[in-house]
């Protein structure tokens, strides 16, 4: 199958290329390298320096024609949405109507869409959190990634675009950069350096996170499952900052080094952690790493490898 990765030389873009080559697809990305690197796109996959933004988007689908387009490329910061609301819906819905269009004039079948569990619902009041709770977004990048789904349906509806979209709970693995603020590659990055972390907030704010590997294999269902369907992908257990914290500074031999703690930032959300059981009846999907396997391998590539 012929597909394209938007935000393919980003953390998850990467990972899902090498899931695609390794199932044989034919693959191409698009990335504009602002937070991307040219050197995690694997060889085999054609490698396009774009902006989702930009017109030329739709004379690259024309000459590459992919017939799915697994849509990573995005503002993904809840600070920087906040701090800046119109570039953050200038690359989210912009950018998005930018491909859809092109999508539609050049006859790409399917958009997987990362969307963002941890925030397009919200502060939910009943957990674990199913996909018929209501959206009630707490950050600009919550509301763009809110406002995406609302366009794939109207693309869908009135064109025939097919379209799934994966509410991401909190992603980690190799090949994350301290600059995303992703806490477990903030907390290893400044471990390694010698550091004290910041915990923000009074760190038992509790989250859902799922492995990047998980993240690959739900991906690569929906190549062909769950058209026009919404899937919660993440762990379905919640942990806290401050648990998180103790199980990377033990694994990385740091448990002597005292976090400092920070105020509260803002759309950071209480609690949240899903029911996956949608994704698990109807892709056969469910995670298949666990926390501290996932965590392991992580820190070991931190370590071994850097990600600087």
């Amino acid at each position: 199958m012929r597909v394209l990765v938007t935000g393919g030389a980003g953390f998850i873009g990467s990972h899902l290329v090498d899931g695609l080559l390794a199932e044989g697809h034919d693959v191409a990305v698009a990335d504009n390298l602002a937070t991307g690197r040219r050197e995690s796109v694997a060889s085999a996959a054609r490698f396009f320096q774009v902006d989702v933004r930009d017109p030329e988007l739709g004379a690259l689908l024309e000459r590459e024609r992919p017939e799915v387009v697994l849509h990573h490329a995005a503002q993904t910061m809840v600070r920087v949405s906040t701090e800046d609301p119109l570039y953050d819906a200038d690359v989210n819905v912009r950018g998005l109507l930018n491909l859809l269009t092109a999508c539609v004039r050049h006859g790409v079948r399917k958009v997987v869409f990362a969307s963002s569990g941890g925030t397009v619902y919200g502060t939910c009041e009943t957990l674990p959190i199913t996909e018929d709770q209501p959206f009630r977004p707490e950050s600009p990048y919550g509301i763009t990634k809110t406002a995406g789904e609302y366009y794939l349906r109207y693309f869908s509806d009135s064109f025939g675009l097919r379209f799934t979209a994966l509410r991401y709970a909190n992603v980690y693995g190799p090949r994350d950069h301290v600059s995303s603020e992703h806490v477990i590659t903030v907390f290893a990055e400044t471990l390694l350096a010698g550091g004290a972390p910041i915990i923000h907030w009074d760190g038992e704010q509790a989250k859902d996170y799922v492995y990047v590997e998980d993240v690959v294999r739900a991906n690569l269902l929906c190549l062909d499952r769950g058209d026009g369907e919404a899937y919660n992908i993440g762990s379905g257990q919640p942990v806290s900052v401050n648990t998180l914290y103790a199980m990377i500074s033990v694994l990385l031999g740091q448990q002597h080094v005292i976090p400092v703690h920070g105020t509260k930032r803002l759309g950071d959300v209480r609690l949240f952690y899903f029911d996956c059981g949608k994704a698990k009846r109807e892709l056969g999907w469910a995670p298949g790493v666990s926390l501290h396997e996932g965590l392991h391998r992580t820190l070991r590539w931190y370590a071994g490898r850097g990600s600087g």
